[in-house]
């Protein structure tokens, strides 16, 4: 996939007889930056079954949260770019106010917000001077102790900027340090874990042995604010257990996309495999997705090693191999949105003898050799077409096919020597008899002239 984050690409299985699954998990994925080089390590293959979506410690509803005015800071492009300048971190929220993900996360962000003002308000109450503030002056004095400025930012209000900021889904959680943009956040949404991510960004910023990080504080606080029971406290130790380490110095590209391998099992009949954006914890927008792909190999049945392509093709025609991959080195771009490509495949059953020098297995029980099995591979008949998506639909990239009836058997037969003198006699001997013929045809012409 040359444009699709490997967090996001799936693969699932399609049969006429009705079995649909996910086989996601069954194959490796290794993600590729927009020059399309392979990065060193292996992408984790999530199901995302193990990502908390929101805090259920927060117990608040968002109105609740609102009624003493709102935290997290609404920003547009301009405010967004004030953010950035005024502030050293600032973590946002890119979000779409028809998605039920953003929805259910509005609570644990505006609580998040929380924490990031008690924190900086705990700092200025510790100043010695902090009684002689204006409320102006303390207003100023929490500015500058807020350890984080928590923002967000309604895309369908801003369809623009988000599409600047490469938005493919909903949520995103981008962190910003000195106005450039160091992550995204793709943990347990929860308060505590966000904390810890803050000051896992901090220490990376500034360093582990500095000696004022301002974000050591809000993990106590967090954990003030939504630990409050016994239940609370074993589901907070439960996600930290599982919490998802952050990458240090990562700066993720804009257009990053996913090398895909592995096998499929398919059942015998017609159907499709499709690779997909989807995403248990968010919703994708369908304009950004963006499914171009590279097939490097694409094939029916057991690999060819690279000996039996030497040796046991021997006894099928020129150019065999390539009908059994015809998509190898094919490129699929799409240049528009709400595109993809759909392939069709003849898949034709192909059997052939094994190549000339095998022995064969000696059956003990019933005392004697048992005939050579025939090699089978699968001849592949492809087409390829553009298809469009309405524009509320994910488009997909749709491998569809279809089974033959009819298997092709190759059939190298050979004539022993004998054979080969057999009929060279005959032929000579016709030849012999035939111009026989001649001369005796002729002689009696030219004899009835004569007379």
């Amino acid at each position: 996939m040359m444009d699709l984050k490997c967090d996001y690409a799936t693969i699932d299985v399609v049969s006429v007889l009705g079995t649909q699954q996910n086989v996601t998990q069954h194959v490796q994925k290794y993600p590729i930056d927009q020059s399309g080089v392979r990065r060193s390590y292996q992408s984790r293959n999530l199901k995302q079954h193990d990502v908390q979506l929101f805090d259920a410690t927060v117990e608040e509803t968002i109105e609740e949260l609102h009624a003493d005015g709102e935290d997290a800071v609404s920003l547009d492009e301009h405010t967004f770019n004030i953010a950035l300048e005024e502030n050293e971190y600032v973590f946002v929220d890119f979000f779409a106010n028809w998605c039920s993900h953003c929805r259910d996360l509005a609570p644990t962000w505006e609580t998040l917000a929380e924490v990031m003002y008690q924190a900086a308000e705990n700092r200025v109450e510790d100043q010695p001077d902090v009684h002689k503030y204006s409320d102006e002056d303390y207003n100023e004095a929490l500015k500058v102790e807020l350890p984080v400025l928590v923002g967000k930012v309604d895309c369908v209000d801003h369809h623009d900027f988000c599409l600047d900021q490469a938005i493919r889904a909903y949520p995103t959680l981008k962190f910003f340090v000195d106005g450039e943009e160091k992550g995204v956040y793709n943990g347990h949404r929860t308060v505590v874990e966000f904390t810890h991510f803050i000051a896992e960004m901090e220490k990376e910023h500034k360093g582990h042995k500095h000696a004022d990080l301002k974000t050591e504080e809000i993990k106590e606080i967090a954990t003030d604010r939504t630990v409050q029971t016994k239940e609370h406290e074993d589901y907070a130790r439960a996600l930290s257990a599982t919490r998802h380490q952050h990458q240090p110095s990562w700066a993720e590209e804009q257009h990053p996309g996913c090398q895909i391998s592995g096998f499929l099992l398919v059942d015998r009949a017609p159907g499709n495999f499709h690779i997909q954006a989807q995403s248990r914890g968010h919703d994708l927008a369908a304009h950004m997705t963006n499914v171009s792909h590279i097939i490097n190999h694409l094939s029916f049945g057991k690999p060819f090693s690279n000996y039996f392509i030497k040796k046991g093709l021997q006894n099928t025609p020129a150019g065999f191999l390539e009908t059994t991959r015809p998509f190898d080195g094919n490129v699929y771009v799409t240049h528009k949105e709400h595109e993809a490509h759909h392939h069709y495949l003849k898949v034709i059953t192909t059997e052939f003898d094994p190549e000339s020098g095998t022995q064969k297995k000696y059956d003990k029980k019933k005392g004697f050799y048992k005939p050579l099995d025939k090699n089978r591979a699968y001849q592949i008949l492809q087409s390829s077409q553009l298809s469009l998506y309405r524009a509320d639909i994910v488009p997909e990239a749709k491998f569809t096919y279809d089974l033959s009836p009819i298997a092709v058997s190759y059939e190298k037969t050979s004539r022993a020597w004998y054979d080969y003198f057999t009929s060279l006699m005959a032929i000579i001997g016709g030849t012999f008899t035939v111009v026989g013929m001649l001369e005796s045809g002729i002689h009696t012409i030219s004899s009835k002239k004569r007379r």
